[in-house]
């Protein structure tokens, strides 16, 4: 399987966050900052995928993805961008986009949308996380708890979904800051222990353990 991701994005702090994230989830990237380049190497061929920022100097994101499709180059592409206008969403997605993230964004939610498009070329990937009595259906978005379905929010779901991704796992405060709410956090915020409680509230209080001074744990 071809796990190499391209990166069009010429913010040096998103790309950054971006490439360490998908590294450490057994991606191989490689990162252009203007337009021209990531048509270049899009072109050319080796990447399975291509993270595309709208707003990239020498030429745009538009003009990159016309010119692509143009070419017939049928690499994904995940359209990650400030700009949400849904004038602009519909352009990318009727350009040729794969798919859409607006910034800012959670990197949980990049990911998954990544390995939606991936799975046409057969990328592994399972369709339910399960810890005990605990399971997420990631198709659905719904939790289940003890055989009933829990309504979660969409960052309850990212939350619970890094938890199930890492059982008996120690996660830091940061870490859960970085991979739910994305680039653009407070590290000083308290969101972290508030969306804990709310969880708790929802899949059971046990579950999730606090580590003092630390962070949390899911019980495996």
């Amino acid at each position: 399987m071809n796990n190499r991701i391209l990166i069009a994005e010429d913010e040096a702090r998103i790309s950054a966050f971006v490439e360490k994230g998908l590294r450490s989830n057994g991606f191989v990237t490689t990162v252009v900052a203007d337009g021209l380049s990531a048509y270049e190497q899009a072109r050319v061929g080796g990447c399975a995928l291509l993270i595309l920022d709208l707003g990239l100097p020498v030429c745009d994101g538009f003009t990159v993805l016309r010119k692509l499709r143009e070419a017939r180059v049928a690499i994904p592409v995940v359209i990650l961008t400030a700009r949400d206008s849904v004038s602009d969403v519909v352009a990318g997605l009727e350009g040729g986009a794969d798919d859409y993230i607006s910034k800012p964004f959670a990197f949980e939610e990049l990911l998954a949308r990544v390995r939606l498009r991936l799975r046409g070329e057969g990328a592994p990937e399972a369709t339910l996380l399960r810890v005990g009595d605990l399971a997420l259906d990631l198709r659905t978005r719904r939790a289940h708890v003890d055989g009933r379905v829990a309504e979660l929010s969409s960052r309850e779901f990212a939350l619970a979904e890094v938890f199930l991704r890492n059982p008996d796992q120690v996660l830091t405060r940061e870490q859960l800051l970085s991979r739910v709410w994305g680039f653009d956090y407070d590290p000083g915020s308290n969101i972290v222990d508030v969306y804990v409680r709310y969880l708790r509230r929802k899949v059971g209080a046990g579950r999730v353990e606090t580590i003092r001074g630390v962070g949390y744990r899911l019980r495996a």
